[in-house]
C-alpha cells in the first residue's frame, strides 16, 4: 500500500528492504552491539522485549544474556523483517505490532530494548509512555546504536525519503522525554561509535499511564 500521491508508506519501506538488512551489517557493527548489551547487566531468568527486532539481529545476544532461562519477545510492525527474523529460528516469541500501541499487559517486562529504530517511531513520546507502561517496577529502557547520534541523523537525511526526518533527538530533549514517561535514573551517552540512552522505572505513574488510550 502506498501513500496519496504514490509515495511509499512507512511499512512497505521497511518490507522492501528487509530482504538486503542482514547484508549491510558489517562485523563491527555486530561486535560493538555484542559489547553494549554485555554492558547493560542483563540477569538470567529476565523477561525482554525486542522493540523493532527487524531480521532478530538482537535475538541471539538477548538469548545470550539471559541464559535461556527467560523470556523474549521480538516485535516488529514490518511482517517481512518479522519474517526474516523468525526464519532464523530461535526459540523466542515474534510478535508483529506497533511500538506506539504495544499489545502487552502493563507490568510485563524486565527489558524493553529499542536498537536501532528509535529514529523511525513517527510518535515518539507516545513509544516511550507505552514501553514505561509494559515495563515491571525496576525495569529499564534502553535505546540503543553503534554509531553517534550525529551519525545516525545524517545517515537518514542522505537515505531520504520517508526516513529523511527520522532523528534522534538533542540530549537535553532525550532526558525530558524519558522522565516525563516515568523513568528515572535516566542517562544518555553520545560517543562516535555508541549512542545509548538508559532509563528505570520508577513505580506506577498515574500521569503517564492516562494519556495512554487502550
Amino acid at each position: 500500500m502506498r501513500e496519496p500521491g504514490g509515495m511509499i508508506n512507512r511499512r512497505q519501506f521497511f518490507d522492501e528492504v528487509a530482504v538486503e538488512w542482514d547484508a549491510s551489517e558489517v562485523e563491527e557493527t555486530r561486535t560493538r552491539l555484542r559489547e553494549i548489551v554485555a554492558g547493560l547487566g542483563i540477569e538470567p531468568g529476565s523477561t525482554v522485549l525486542d522493540v523493532g527486532t527487524g531480521t532478530g539481529v538482537l535475538v541471539p545476544l538477548l538469548l545470550e544474556a539471559t541464559g535461556g532461562e527467560g523470556q523474549i519477545v521480538a516485535l516488529d510492525f514490518s511482517g517481512e523483517m518479522l519474517r526474516r527474523a523468525e526464519a532464523k529460528g530461535h526459540p523466542v516469541a515474534y510478535v508483529q505490532g506497533d511500538a506506539q500501541r504495544l499489545p502487552f499487559l502493563a507490568e510485563t517486562f524486565d527489558w524493553v530494548i529499542c536498537n536501532a529504530v528509535f529514529p523511525h517511531f513517527p510518535d515518539k513520546r507516545r513509544t516511550l509512555d507505552e514501553a514505561s507502561r509494559v515495563l515491571r517496577e525496576g525495569g529499564r529502557l534502553v535505546i540503543c546504536h553503534t554509531a553517534s547520534r550525529q551519525t545516525i541523523n545524517e545517515f537518514h537525511r542522505s537515505v531520504g525519503g520517508i526516513v529523511a526526518h527520522d532523528t534522534i533527538p538533542d540530549e537535553k530533549t532525550m532526558r525530558q522525554w524519558l522522565r516525563e514517561a516515568g523513568l528515572g535514573e535516566v542517562r544518555v551517552w553520545n560517543e562516535p561509535d555508541c549512542y545509548l540512552a538508559l532509563g528505570q522505572r520508577d513505580g506506577r505513574n498515574e500521569a503517564t499511564s492516562s494519556r495512554i488510550s487502550p
